[in-house]
C-alpha cells in the first residue's frame, strides 16, 4: 500500500496527530485529506451523543446541517454505518431515506442522495460516532479501494482519540480543584447550538464561573435562551447531579410568593391543610433558578434578600429557621439597574443577584448562528410531523440570516415550524423532502427590504472579459458580505450557502486579503 498515491495523504493526517490544533480544525483537515482521495460531493464526521448523532465537522452540506441532531432510531441509514464493523454502502435505488437528502451544498436541482458510504469509527472498542461520505452521482462510488479506505478510517479514529483526549485535558486544567476532586459528580450534557464568536465567549465564560458557587444574573432578550444557559451553568457545576428547581417568578401572585419560595406549615392561612417544602428546600444541595427575577414584588424581594443573606428560610406559620445550602442563578429580560434607579426593584437585592453577570447576545448579533440553529429546529419539526426531510432553499437561507428576528431564537423557532406546515398544506409531499422557501415564513414576517442587509447590488464592469466581469463581481460581492460580517470567514462562506474550505480558495483565487 506504500506505493498508493494516498500514502502521502495518510502520513500528511498521522503528522497531524503530534500537533497542537483546535479539535474542529483536525476534524476539519481530516475530512478534506479524506475527500482529496474520495472525491464526493459531501462528507460529515459525527459523534454519538446517547441516541444521536451530532455532525462535529462537514464539507459540502448545507450550514443549517451542523445544527441538526440526527436521533438514531429515526435514520436507518445511520443505524446500518453505526452497528457495523465495516464500512456500510447504500444502493442507490435503496429505499431507506438518507439523512442528508435535500443539504447537499450549492444543489438546488438535485434533492437526493445517489450514492452513499459510510464507517463507524471506534475508540476502545466502542464506537465514537460515523463519517459519512454521500454523492449525487450514482457511481461515485464504483472504484473504492476498500483497503485504502480502511486505511483512512483507523487514522480517522486516531484523529478522533487524540481530539478527545486533548479536549478531556483542557477541560481538566480549567476547572477549579474542588471539581477535580469530585470526578463522581455526573454531568449531564446541555445541547447549545453555537456557531459564532459571541456565543462561543459566552459558553466559555460560563463554564468558568460554573465551577464556582457565584450567584449569576443571566439578562438579555426575550427569547435568546437565558434558561438554556442556566441549565447548561447548572450542569457544568459540582452540584450538578443534585435538583436544579425553577421558578417562574412572573407567575408568583404575591399572597402566595412567599408560601412558594419558603414553604407553610399547616393552618398557616386559609387554605393550608398539610405541610409544604418550599423551593428553596427543594433545591438544598443544588441549584434554584429564578426566572424572570424583575417581576417579583418589591415585599417579596425584602423575603428574598433576607434568605440570601443568612442562608436560612422559614416557612410561613414557623417560628423555626431552615438552613438551605442553595445556588442561585437569576435571569431577567429588564434593566434592572433602571428598575433600581425607579424604585422597583431593591438595590441592595439587586447586587446580591449580579455577583456575576452573563448577557446573552440577541440572534441579530449572532447571524452566524441562525442557520445552524435553523438546522436543529427543522430536523426536529420533520420528526414530529412525520415528513421525510425538510430543507431551505439558497433564498430562504439568505432571507433568514439578513433578518433581525426581534424575538431571537424563540421567533426562528416559531417561524420555521409554522413554514412547514404550510408547505404541507400548499400540497408539497410528506413523502418528499419538503422545501422552504422565504413565501412560507408568512407575509407578516417579511420586513421591507430585509435581505438587503446581506450585502448592496454590485454594478458590473462593462467592456471587459467576461470570466473577467464575473471575477470582479464576486470580489466585490465577497467584500461586501465580509464587511457585513465583520471580517468573519465562517459566518460570510455559510451565508453564501458554501462551506468554509471553498471559501477559502474563493479569497485565494480572486487575491482578496
Amino acid at each position: 500500500m506504500t506505493s498508493h498515491p494516498a500514502f502521502a495523504d495518510l502520513a500528511e493526517i498521522v503528522a497531524d496527530l503530534s500537533q497542537s490544533m483546535p479539535r474542529e480544525t483536525r476534524f476539519q483537515r481530516l475530512l478534506e485529506v479524506v475527500r482529496r482521495n474520495f472525491p464526493c460531493d459531501a462528507i460529515c464526521l459525527l459523534e454519538r451523543e446517547g441516541g444521536q448523532l451530532i455532525p462535529r465537522a462537514a464539507q459540502g452540506l448545507s450550514p443549517d446541517a451542523l445544527g441538526r441532531r440526527f436521533v438514531i432510531q429515526n435514520h436507518p441509514r445511520l443505524a446500518q454505518i453505526l452497528d457495523s464493523r465495516k464500512p456500510v454502502r447504500f444502493v442507490a435505488d435503496s429505499q431507506l431515506p438518507d439523512p442528508y437528502d435535500g443539504l447537499i451544498d450549492n444543489s438546488e436541482d438535485h434533492l437526493y442522495v445517489h450514492d452513499c458510504m459510510g464507517a463507524a469509527l471506534y475508540i476502545d472498542d466502542t464506537p465514537w460516532g460515523v463519517v459519512t461520505l454521500d454523492a449525487l452521482d450514482p457511481h461515485a462510488f464504483d472504484h473504492f479501494d476498500l483497503d485504502v479506505f480502511q486505511a483512512f478510517l483507523g487514522v480517522a479514529a486516531a484523529t478522533v482519540r487524540a481530539a478527545s483526549w486533548i479536549q478531556r485535558l483542557e477541560e481538566q486544567l480549567e476547572r477549579r480543584q474542588k471539581i477535580l476532586l469530585s470526578q463522581s459528580v455526573h454531568r449531564a450534557t446541555t445541547d447549545i447550538i453555537a456557531e459564532s464568536q459571541e456565543m462561543t465567549q459566552l459558553i466559555n465564560e460560563t463554564q468558568t464561573v460554573a465551577a464556582s458557587d457565584l450567584t449569576v444574573l443571566i439578562t438579555g432578550e426575550t427569547g435568546v435562551g437565558k434558561e438554556l444557559i442556566a441549565n447548561y451553568l447548572h450542569h457544568q457545576s459540582i452540584r450538578a447531579s443534585e435538583p436544579m428547581v425553577y421558578v417562574n417568578c412572573a407567575a408568583l401572585p404575591e399572597s402566595l410568593a412567599e408560601s412558594e419560595l419558603f414553604g407553610h406549615v399547616k393552618g398557616a392561612f386559609s387554605g393550608a391543610t398539610e405541610n409544604r417544602t418550599g423551593k428553596f428546600e427543594l433545591a438544598h444541595e443544588g441549584t434554584l433558578f429564578l426566572d424572570e427575577v424583575g417581576e417579583l414584588p418589591i415585599i417579596v424581594q425584602s423575603k428574598l434578600l433576607r434568605a440570601l443573606q443568612n442562608g436560612e428560610i422559614q416557612r410561613v406559620g414557623s417560628d423555626r429557621q431552615h438552613r438551605v445550602d442553595v445556588r442561585l442563578i437569576a435571569a431577567t429580560n429588564r434593566e434592572l439597574k433602571k428598575e433600581v434607579a425607579e424604585g422597583r426593584f431593591r438595590p441592595d437585592l439587586y447586587h446580591r443577584l449580579s455577583v456575576y453577570p452573563l448577557v446573552v447576545p440577541p440572534l441579530r448579533d449572532r447571524p452566524a448562528d441562525i442557520l445552524p440553529l435553523a438546522g436543529f429546529f427543522l430536523e426536529r419539526d420533520h420528526r414530529r410531523m412525520g415528513v421525510r426531510g425538510v430543507r431551505l432553499t439558497h433564498v430562504a437561507k439568505h432571507w433568514l440570516s439578513g433578518f433581525s428576528w426581534p424575538g431571537n431564537v424563540r421567533e426562528l423557532e416559531h417561524t420555521l415550524s409554522r413554514a412547514v406546515i404550510r408547505a404541507l398544506s400548499e400540497g408539497q409531499d410528506s413523502t418528499q423532502v419538503i422545501e422552504l422557501d422565504v413565501s412560507h415564513f408568512g407575509a407578516e414576517a417579511v420586513p421591507d427590504g430585509a435581505t438587503l442587509r446581506l450585502a448592496k447590488p454590485v454594478e458590473p464592469l462593462v467592456d471587459v472579459p467576461l470570466n473577467e466581469a464575473v471575477d470582479d463581481y464576486k470580489r466585490r460581492l465577497i467584500l461586501a458580505r465580509l464587511k457585513h460580517f465583520q471580517g468573519n470567514k465562517a459566518a460570510t462562506a455559510r451565508s453564501f450557502g458554501i462551506d468554509r474550505g471553498n471559501f477559502v480558495r474563493q479569497l485565494q483565487r480572486l487575491d482578496i486579503n
